[in-house]
């Protein structure tokens, strides 16, 4: 499982740092903070090397990968306490195995529906995702 020159995820470049900061290196995967920030503490969860599906996965780096999202959705729930986190594993657009972790909230965005990928309409200053950056590693 190299690298796709195809995929952000992979070759970590522009089109990736638009729309994400990277939180920390877990076991096979990496943390993102999403910069769209709709849902507070928006975040996903990509496996390292490249695979488009779980069942792509050796059984020990499935066990690894879901570990991964559990540490990542304890420390979302530590900083920020939502209701719920919603897990969605989408790659139509972008064949590469990650989850997208989103807290969600009673009578706030998309309670009780789903959530929309990209809304634009909740960014963050550079001090703010900073500052929800390390509140993140500190509860990892």
């Amino acid at each position: 499982m190299g690298k796709n020159q195809d995929c952000f995820y992979c070759m970590k470049d522009e089109r990736q740092t638009a729309l994400m900061l990277k939180v920390a290196d877990l076991s096979v995967s990496e943390l993102f903070f999403f910069k769209e920030q709709t849902h507070p503490g928006r975040c996903i969860v990509a496996f390292k090397g490249h695979a488009k599906e779980i069942f792509d996965l050796s059984p020990a780096d499935q066990a690894a990968f879901s570990a991964d999202v559990a540490r990542a959705a304890l420390a979302i729930q530590t900083v920020y306490q939502p209701a719920k986190i919603n897990y969605g594993a989408f790659g139509d657009k972008l064949p590469h195995l990650h989850l997208h972790l989103v807290p969600k909230y009673v009578d706030q965005a998309s309670w009780g529906g789903m959530f929309e990928m990209n809304p634009g309409k909740v960014y963050l200053s550079d001090d703010d995702y900073a500052a929800q950056i390390e509140a993140l590693k500190k509860a990892l």
